[in-house]
């Protein structure tokens, strides 16, 4: 008898395992869901944002010459990381963070929520071309 109850236990066991596979994947999806949705912008109120820095910018001559000074610093730091100096990088970035802050909380906060946005919309395409527009009008 008990050698049957041996034979018996791991198939039961192995039944058991399988039963409690798709059970831990829906509590480990219903736990991990609601902060995938919380990383996923609305594409459609960035865009809102968006528009809304892009008005405040253009709208400030300081804010404006700010926002080229970034721009430029950008350049600088493509040209810096293509050398392989990192010290130069660093210290732009940190320049980029600095000016940043002149253009107010909306700016970092745009900048933010678009690092989580799908790139392949539309909305966040447009969003793009905003900031694009906005570029054309820093001296080169």
């Amino acid at each position: 008898m008990r050698e049957e109850h041996r034979q018996q236990s791991p198939a039961r066991r192995s039944y058991g395992e399988v039963m409690k596979t798709p059970l831990i994947v829906a509590i480990s999806l219903s736990a991990v869901w609601p902060l995938y949705a919380q990383q996923q912008p609305d594409a459609a109120s960035l865009k809102e944002d968006a528009q809304k820095v892009v008005s405040i910018i253009r709208g400030d001559k300081a804010k404006s010459q700010v926002y080229c000074q970034i721009n430029s610093l950008g350049g600088e730091i493509d040209l810096a990381a293509q050398a392989r100096d990192e010290q130069k990088a660093d210290a732009l970035t940190k320049r980029i963070n600095d000016l940043e802050k002149q253009l107010g909380p909306e700016y970092p906060a745009l900048f933010d929520a678009l690092e989580n946005a799908d790139p392949n919309t539309k909305e966040f395409q447009d969003i793009m071309s905003l900031f694009e527009n906005l570029d054309k009008s820093c001296p080169h």
